[in-house]
């Protein structure tokens, strides 16, 4: 059992010989992990302190991350979303500040885009270090279905209604949605929000205060989304598609829907499902802006990316910083664009050329490198007994089951 304990528990093996020791780092398993493997095996090269690298399996993750962050065998280093995903983990005061640490150190200071760093913060101090590859929202358009009726990816919000008309005058359903997942509505509430009334009023909200769900901002949101579905943007049985299954997409490519408002992975989920869709016909833009609004235009929704965080009670504090750094690395922002991610390290533009779509990578690049202010999606910035309501009450709006009115008093409701 010591012998277990030691390879598992906080701190790993303790200090050995030399200085030695072990940092166990939980990772969520999927198959990007083989880029984790890789900074770890090159870390351990030189290293005295040894990082050993835990794979839970994706559907397991949260789960068994939060029993073991309970437990003596709580892991050194983790990976995280930002935001909610690890608030109940600051709030008992079990992870390592890194505030100071990014601003005293270049790597960290300058290795990483300056918006991803802030969306995965909380209450203005800095626990993670960016890790895997961004995933901004993004509106996704068939390149052929606007040349063959006279339309430009839409800029303002005008001009998302118009296209809305055209579309569905010739029996193109506007916009595909998997309304069974309520996430993929609630993109739209993001950027409505973000576009009306600015980053800040969901910043209030991700903070605590959960009367800024009151403002006039989310009201006008509510009821430009109720707009969009009893316009029939959306087609009339959108309730019943999913995402998940491949739904949503399936409709989007063979060019029964027009648009897509989908995170980036929509481009390899569409490289893999209908490649020639994507070579030829797959267009991508930013959200539109929306007149009177005061949110930045350049504002971005989404992943920003995923993160380390490191446990205080780690033995190897050093150490698992040192491993954390490599993260800022050529090598590493290689090996994640190899993998098809576009990573979130300052200097990651040179390497983009390399990426499985280049023009589709420097779109991402630049618009969050450009962002004044890049929000987390607000399943993840929430903790789960408010996210989990939440969604319950945007997929109720989305379906005609409650007023715009009734969807913010639900809200505000929520503790």
């Amino acid at each position: 059992m010591a012998a277990v304990l030691a390879g598992c528990g906080s701190g790993g093996g303790g200090d050995a010989a030399g200085g030695g020791g072990t940092l166990t780092a939980y990772v969520y398993g999927d198959d990007a992990v083989k880029v984790q493997q890789a900074a770890v095996d090159t870390f351990n090269k030189t290293s005295d302190v040894k990082v050993k690298l835990v794979s839970v399996p994706g559907a397991e993750y949260v789960n068994k991350l939060r029993t073991a962050m309970g437990s003596p065998n709580a892991p050194d280093i983790f990976f995280n979303w930002g935001g909610g995903s690890i608030k109940p983990y600051v709030d008992a005061g079990q992870l390592v500040d890194l505030t100071s640490a990014f601003a005293s150190d270049p790597v960290l200071k300058d290795g990483f885009l300056s918006p991803v760093v802030t969306a995965g913060s909380l209450d203005g101090k800095v626990y993670g270090v960016p890790m895997r590859g961004m995933q901004p929202v993004i509106l996704f358009y068939n390149k052929s279905l606007f040349a063959e009726n006279g339309l430009q990816p839409p800029k303002t919000w005008d001009d998302l209604t118009e296209a809305v008309t055209v579309f569905k005058a010739k029996k193109i359903t506007p916009f595909a949605l998997g309304g069974t997942d309520a996430w993929t509505q609630l993109m739209w509430l993001e950027y409505l929000l973000d576009r009306i009334g600015g980053a800040d009023v969901f910043r209030k909200i991700q903070n605590g205060d959960s009367s800024a769900w009151g403002d006039p901002a989310v009201l006008r949101a509510a009821t430009m989304a109720k707009q969009l579905v009893d316009d029939g943007a959306f087609g009339k049985n959108f309730t019943s598609v999913s995402y998940s299954n491949g739904g949503a997409p399936a409709l989007f490519a063979q060019g029964k829907a027009a648009m897509h408002l989908m995170g980036s992975w929509e481009y390899s989920t569409q490289l893999g499902k209908a490649p020639d869709f994507a070579a030829k016909d797959l267009g991508w833009t930013a959200f539109p802006t929306v007149t009177g609004g005061t949110g930045d235009a350049g504002n971005v929704v989404g992943n920003p990316t995923n993160y380390w965080s490191v446990n205080a009670r780690t033995k190897h504090k050093d150490a698992a910083l040192a491993f954390l750094k490599h993260m800022a690395s050529q090598d590493y922002t290689k090996a994640l664009v190899a993998n098809g991610d576009i990573p979130t390290t300052a200097d990651a533009g040179e390497t983009l050329a390399s990426s499985p779509n280049p023009g589709f990578a420097a779109f991402q690049y630049e618009m969050v490198q450009r962002a004044p202010d890049f929000t987390l999606s607000w399943d993840q910035a929430l903790e789960a007994d408010q996210a989990t309501p939440m969604l319950t009450e945007i997929n109720k709006l989305f379906a005609g089951r409650s007023t715009p009115e009734q969807f913010v008093a639900a809200l505000k409701a929520l503790k």
